[in-house]
């Protein structure tokens, strides 16, 4: 049996028109055609597929069951041809630049230097999201990423920015349990949800592979860590950075060290990359912006006010007698 033909264009075009006004005259506007005309692509839709489709109503006309079914599919064929549309048209002729980075790294490095961006390619437009997980660059239209992690993205072009070295810190009252590192069996772990190695990793480092330690609780992104570390929930591993500031606060204290983990295996330690499809990197305001970070000195940062220090004065205040 041969395959179905395709209707007329022209005429799924027009239906496309009907099923959603329910009416020639308002389709017939839309198109800047007659409603005769409208009526006539109908008739030859419905001849092609040798149903009705659509079936009078007072002043209107309704679509059949036939034609329901139909319109749900022609919809959707119309919604994927504009989106279409869209696409070829913003890669051949924007401006625009659409970049998805992770909540820590805009805070703390990126956003005070964007003016910096801006100066440099002034015809640009730049559309910053801030999300944890890796988008999707087809379905979330995203161009470019700086993603946390171990640079093991695969179908990616990807440059490592910066190192994100850790340091294990904890709030001064739970450092008293801590007189060596096998004592972190006794309490609470904060794993980032971003990673399952990297406890593992650091436990193994300080010779405690193997040992009895408790799952502890997983928290979303670098501030809940931060924040769940000052107020003393267990013991977390800070970015060098924030460890610095609240070990200068008096907030947190590095129990076994600044430089426990400074001799980490380089492939242990995360940090942060650029990533962007090789296709992306054609355009030319997508090179432009990859050009401008990976230029860029990113071991240099300011403060982050991330109401940790807050949240610890809050916490003091609570406990004062």
């Amino acid at each position: 049996m041969p395959p179905p033909r395709l209707p007329p264009l022209n005429a799924l075009r027009v239906f496309h028109a009907v099923a959603r006004h329910l009416n020639f005259r308002s389709a017939a506007e839309e198109l800047l055609v007659s409603p005769q005309a409208i009526s006539q692509q109908v008739k030859i839709l419905e001849a092609a597929l040798s149903v009705p489709l659509v079936e009078r109503a007072g002043r209107g006309i309704k679509l059949t069951e036939e034609g329901v079914l139909f319109s749900q599919f022609v919809h959707a064929a119309f919604d994927e041809v504009l989106e279409g549309v869209k696409r070829v048209s913003k890669t051949a002729h924007r401006e625009r630049v659409n970049i998805n980075v992770s909540p820590y790294f805009a805070a703390r490095y990126l956003l005070d230097r964007l003016g910096t961006f801006q100066e440099r390619e002034p015809g640009i437009d730049l559309r910053l999201t801030t999300l944890l997980e890796m988008p999707d660059f087809a379905t979330d239209e995203i161009d470019v990423s700086i993603q946390w992690g171990y640079g093991k993205w695969a179908r990616l072009d990807q440059i490592r920015l910066l190192d994100d070295p850790k340091i294990i810190c904890c709030a001064p009252a739970l450092a008293r349990k801590l007189r060596k590192p096998a004592d972190l069996a006794k309490v609470t772990l904060l794993h980032p949800v971003a990673s399952k190695s990297l406890w593992p990793d650091v436990l193994r480092h300080l010779g405690l592979e193997g040992a009895s330690i408790h799952d502890g609780i997983q928290l979303h992104d670098a501030a809940m860590m931060r924040r769940a570390t000052i107020a003393g929930t267990g013991v977390g591993l800070l970015s060098t950075l924030d460890a610095a500031e609240d070990t200068h606060a008096g907030l947190i204290v590095a129990p076994f060290g600044e430089n426990a983990l400074a001799d980490m295996p380089a492939e242990q330690v995360p940090g942060f990359y650029l990533l962007v499809p090789r296709s992306r990197r054609r355009v030319k305001s997508v090179a432009a912006f990859c050009d401008w970070v990976t230029s860029e000195d990113w071991s240099k940062a300011g403060s982050v006010d991330d109401s940790a220090q807050e949240t610890a004065a809050e916490l003091k205040r609570r406990t004062r007698p």
